[in-house]
Formats: C-alpha cells, sequence, structure tokens
C-alpha cells in the first residue's frame, strides 16, 4: 500500500502531517519552516507549471517543491 504524502493532496484538500523524511538538511529545512509532525496543513494553489505548491499552515503561508512535498507523509483530512 502506497502511502499518501503532501504532494499527492488535491488543491483546496488538507492533511495532518505524520513523518517527514528526506536526508538531514532537507528535513531540518522543512521542520524549520514549521511543518512538523501533527500540524495541520492546507494546499491552497498550484503554480502555473506545476510546481511549487502553495500551502497554509500554522497562520501563515508559504510554497514548497513537489520534491519536499513528496517527503512529508500525511493523514488526509477530507
Amino acid at each position: 500500500m502506497k502511502k499518501l504524502t503532501l504532494a499527492d493532496i488535491e488543491i483546496g484538500g488538507s492533511a495532518i502531517i505524520r513523518k517527514v523524511g528526506g536526508d538531514a538538511a532537507t528535513r531540518r529545512r522543512i521542520l524549520d519552516l514549521g511543518l512538523t509532525r501533527n500540524t495541520e496543513v492546507l494546499v491552497r494553489k498550484l503554480a502555473p507549471l506545476g510546481d511549487p505548491l502553495q500551502l497554509s499552515a500554522r497562520g501563515f503561508e508559504l510554497s514548497l517543491r513537489k520534491a519536499d512535498a513528496a517527503m512529508i507523509e500525511v493523514e488526509s483530512c477530507d
């Protein structure tokens, strides 16, 4: 069974972060953005060329590359 990642969430969908993967430097950067375990994230929109994603989390908005979003395991809220 394939694990659900943040990159798999549809526009307008929300999810709760369950695990942040990747190499140490990438993982630290994602965590420093506030995307930590049990944080609810809303996928607001997708850039015209398909990358990056615009997200809302913890009361602020941020952009995240799809490659990085694919390293974040989530549980869908929808």
